[in-house]
């Protein structure tokens, strides 16, 4: 169904009169207002964000600054709870080039920036920012009218922090559809353990020139706490990541070793990233990760269809895979593929396997060089890596989207 906006009517005190508003066009050209005058509005009325309906948890912050500095970029608002929740808001005309994607990667960002900070980091970047001594946080957070300890505070920001335990909003005057579909990407920032919500600020006008600003939740998430990802048949999980799963005391030199080679995994995905062009403007890009493998979602419910992409150092191959979590949605999208058999070879080219024979569909390719660590041998990995990331996006995301809407109508 089309989202659609209502019309607000404006009664007068004696009944007598209805005046309708006039829903104004989006970006500071329509309706005038910049992104720094939305700012200026959540910081001060912080209770026009519906955020009790996104999530009760984060429900009533106290505003503490706006542009607060981060090694990734500047916090448009920064509001902390009484409990010590964090609640950063990216606020976005939604006319704006970057008012698509790129908004949800920095909020992303941002996250995982603050994920890294204690409460004393916060509190030094805040002081900063409002040009007062002590602890801002926490004063600010008391002349909202809270009684809060203050050790109590700090340790409950702390591990929220470290936790990741964070609202993160994204403001606009209008959101459209390809930022709706932000789940495909928040699967590969699982390690915060963040709410995400949707809110846009149409913004009306009346007869007399007044301005009504109407804020409504489009989208939440549930709060992510970890993904499961299928690897394909024969790829197995890195060194570091067995260890990490079964939860063994690493010694120094150990975790040394485990450093480097997270650094050397994420340098290559980097560089993919870096070198790697989309056709589909609306296919999310995941952040560069640590492990083995990464993963673009494909909008189906619960993340549950996504093409894996991945390196295999021990076998110095590198490689694709449709994937899905077992007996879900996303697995019934994959498996509606199986008429396009065919067209699906044609349009992938020689060397994609394409089964839809067993128990689950297999549509993969994979390339193996001498020495993945061997600068040649790299160059050449990422290269067939990229072309074939965009090729397999081009023929499978609309497919399993389309897989994913005859599902819905049935």
């Amino acid at each position: 169904m089309a989202r659609q906006h209502s019309t607000p009517l404006v009664i007068s005190g004696d009944g007598a009169s209805v005046v309708t508003a006039r829903l104004l066009e989006l970006g500071g050209g329509g309706h005038g207002m910049t992104e720094a005058a939305i700012q200026d509005l959540i910081h001060r009325f912080p209770s026009c964000l519906p955020i009790a309906e996104i999530d009760p948890l984060f429900a009533n912050p106290v505003p503490i600054c706006r542009e607060l500095s981060t090694p990734a970029g500047p916090i448009d608002n920064f509001m902390v709870t009484p409990t010590g929740l964090p609640v950063l808001a990216e606020c976005k005309l939604w006319r704006n080039p970057e008012g698509r994607r790129e908004v949800v990667g920095q909020i992303l960002d941002y996250a995982k920036e603050l994920a890294l900070w204690t409460s004393s980091d916060l509190q030094r970047e805040a002081s900063r920012r409002v040009g007062r001594e002590g602890n801002v946080l926490l004063d600010l957070v008391r002349a909202a009218g809270n009684d809060v300890d203050e050790i109590s505070f700090n340790d409950a920001l702390t591990v929220n922090l470290r936790r990741g335990r964070f609202l993160l909003l994204i403001v606009g005057d209008g959101i459209r559809v390809g930022v709706e579909t932000i789940t495909e990407y928040l699967q590969g920032h699982s390690g915060l353990h963040f709410t995400l919500g949707l809110v846009e600020m149409p913004i009306y006008q009346l007869a007399d020139g007044a301005r009504i600003v109407v804020p409504r939740v489009l989208a939440k998430t549930q709060t992510i706490v970890r993904s499961v990802i299928a690897l394909p048949d024969g790829l197995a999980l890195s060194e570091d990541e067995e260890e990490e799963s079964s939860g063994s005391i690493e010694s120094p030199e150990r975790r040394a070793g485990r450093e480097r080679r997270n650094a050397i995994r994420q340098s290559f995905w980097q560089d993919f990233l870096a070198g790697l062009h989309l056709d589909d403007p609306d296919q999310m890009r995941p952040p560069p990760a640590l492990g083995g493998h990464i993963v673009f979602k494909f909008g189906a419910p619960g993340g549950s269809s996504w093409l894996t992409v991945y390196r295999d150092v021990r076998t110095n191959r590198v490689g694709l895979d449709l994937s899905s979590n077992r007996n879900s949605v996303g697995e019934r999208a994959s498996k509606a593929l199986a008429p396009q058999a065919e067209e699906l070879a044609a349009e992938l080219g020689p060397g994609v396997t394409i089964d839809f024979e067993g128990d689950r569909p297999i549509i993969a390719q994979d390339f193996t060089v001498r020495d993945l660590e061997n600068p040649e041998d790299r160059a050449r990995a990422l290269n067939w890596l990229q072309e074939r990331t965009n090729a397999f996006i081009n023929a499978l995301r609309p497919r399993i989207r389309s897989a994913l809407r005859a599902l819905v109508e049935e």
